[in-house]
């Protein structure tokens, strides 16, 4: 990418903050939630952090707002039945869904490398981008902002998420019915791991008995099996 592509790309933020109906103070706090790290490694000069810390604070605003808003509405469900219910809002495939009906991946500064094995509609980029606008929002315009976006954007499709059962985690869901049509229970295995120690990715595999079924990535483990269940489930078509 030249260097005119990449300003008129950051300059194109401001057609998404019109769109999000949001006003950054600071606009390179918003420029940097749209910077992969991969994109630093091949440009070190170029002025700005990737958004790995925006993704980590994201998160936490996103967890607490989720669960506030949680316990709320729901004054008389139990922790178990809340946490399923958070779990599903911020798990990585929903927050990706939310990404892509935003279109922020057309705003995602990549390495070639990234961009090239289409890292721009790898759900667990878009998750993790979406995390780190939550961030940047929380960053720079403060609670009761980043609250509304996640309040518009995330925890609408709530009613939805209970209603189609998604808040039962794949795991769960893909164990429960190996259980019941072949009495076998599923096994997880690691195949592969990539990346620097602060910066890792998981690749797991989901086995009935000695049969590999599917596999999954993620940032975690405990992601990766996730993926691998969902994943799984297509591929036997029990969703």
């Amino acid at each position: 990418m030249t260097p005119q592509n990449k300003k008129r790309k950051m300059n194109n933020l401001k057609e998404l903050e019109k769109k999000l109906g949001l006003k950054f103070k600071d606009e390179n706090t918003l420029k940097s939630a749209f910077i992969h790290k991969s994109f630093i490694n091949e440009h070190k000069d170029f002025g700005l952090s990737h958004n790995e810390r925006l993704e980590f604070l994201g998160d936490a605003v996103l967890e607490l707002v989720s669960t506030r808003h949680l316990y709320e509405k729901y004054p008389d469900q139990d922790e178990g039945k809340m946490t399923a219910f958070r779990s599903a809002l911020v798990q990585g495939k929903h927050l990706a869904e939310v990404s892509r009906e935003l279109n922020l991946g057309k705003y995602l500064l990549l390495s070639h490398g990234e961009e090239k094995s289409g890292g721009r509609e790898k759900n667990y980029i878009l998750a993790n981008l979406l995390e780190a606008l939550i961030g940047s929002i929380y960053l720079d315009l403060g609670y009761e902002y980043a609250e509304k976006f996640i309040k518009d954007h995330i925890l609408a499709h709530l009613d939805t998420i209970i209603n189609e059962g998604q808040h039962i985690d794949a795991k769960s869901k893909f164990q429960e019915i190996a259980q019941e049509k072949e009495n076998t229970t599923p096994h997880y295995e690691l195949l592969e791991e990539s990346g620097p120690d602060h910066d890792k990715v998981f690749k797991m595999g989901v086995f009935l008995g000695d049969k590999k079924v599917a596999e999954g990535i993620g940032s975690s483990k405990q992601k990766a099996e996730l993926n691998a269940a969902e994943n799984a489930l297509k591929e036997k078509s029990w969703n």
